[in-house]
């Protein structure tokens, strides 16, 4: 019987520059799919506040009129590289896709090196606040490779070489980029109705939730009123009690992948890889904001 801290000592005997996919996977379907789920929510989340995605994003009406579809489709095509690995067939087709999405607009590398940062980073937090354990040295290693990995089958330019590197990578961005943009807040609210209908007559509670977990600058950059340090102190302290209650539990016997998530709700009669993400809109030939550097 695998005990509750079996697998992060299979994870520190690996090597984490050599089986970074391993580690990777074990980590997010195994010891965190719930939590990771969460993160990579925010993650992309957290992207909308740079103007120059997050108006790009309006522009395409994506994100504000397909909110459901956007989110599945995000969610099954990074799914799809993490359970079959890059070498895949359907690994192949989920990065030829994502590429495809890409290079439909004119995006910076800037903005594509942070939102990889993002990938890195807020995973690590949300644990650090919200987990039953923090990632491990081996586990925060691994995921810097993994990422670095998807960045260069994506053509981003000057990755940064380690966990600390995205980190100050981050931070650096955010206090430079993020601000207020008209087109940001309507992504913003369509994503936040959009999590809250999942949960019925709750809805209002769970968006009031959501937004108390945000930070101070995130909340500036959408000009959301700061959430009453109460709503807070239950959010995030309702969080942690999940977190200590599942480190009583037994540990996952089998992985559960991001496509079995109960959010994901568009395909109930299944899905090709192929046919995931967005696709040119008419009109729409590239980010409404000026960037010195471009992404081939």
């Amino acid at each position: 019987m695998v005990k509750r801290y079996d697998r992060l000592k299979q994870i520190q005997r690996l090597d984490p520059e050599r089986d970074f996919l391993r580690i990777y996977r074990m980590t997010t379907t195994y010891e965190f799919p719930w939590d990771f789920t969460r993160a990579l929510e925010l993650a992309l989340y957290r992207t909308y506040a740079v103007p120059s995605i997050g108006r790009l994003l309006a522009e395409t009406t994506e994100f504000t009129e397909r909110t459901q579809k956007r989110y599945d489709d995000t969610a099954l095509l990074l799914d799809a590289i993490v359970e079959h690995g890059f070498t895949s067939e359907r690994g192949r087709t989920a990065v030829r896709r994502i590429n495809a999405m890409h290079r439909s607009y004119d995006i910076s590398n800037d903005d594509m090196r942070y939102v990889l940062c993002t990938f890195v980073v807020i995973p690590k937090r949300w644990l650090d606040s919200y987990g039953w354990r923090r990632l491990c040295d081996h586990e925060l290693r691994a995921t810097a490779e993994y990422y670095r990995t998807l960045g260069r089958h994506l053509g981003i330019r000057e990755i940064p070489e380690s966990f600390e590197e995205f980190e100050r990578c981050l931070d650096r961005y955010e206090a430079d980029r993020f601000g207020w943009d008209e087109g940001s807040r309507k992504v913003s609210d369509a994503t936040l109705d959009l999590m809250a209908s999942w949960y019925g007559p709750l809805a209002p509670l769970v968006r009031g939730a959501s937004l108390a977990l945000l930070d101070d600058p995130l909340l500036r950059a959408f000009r959301y009123d700061l959430p009453h340090p109460a709503a807070r102190t239950v959010a995030r302290g309702a969080l942690r009690l999940r977190a200590r209650a599942v480190r009583l539990l037994p540990p996952r016997r089998t992985p559960h992948h991001a496509r079995q998530n109960w959010e994901i709700k568009g395909y109930p009669n299944g899905y090709e890889v192929a046919e995931l993400g967005s696709f040119p809109v008419p009109g729409v030939r590239g980010c409404p904001v000026p960037h010195a550097n471009r992404t081939p």
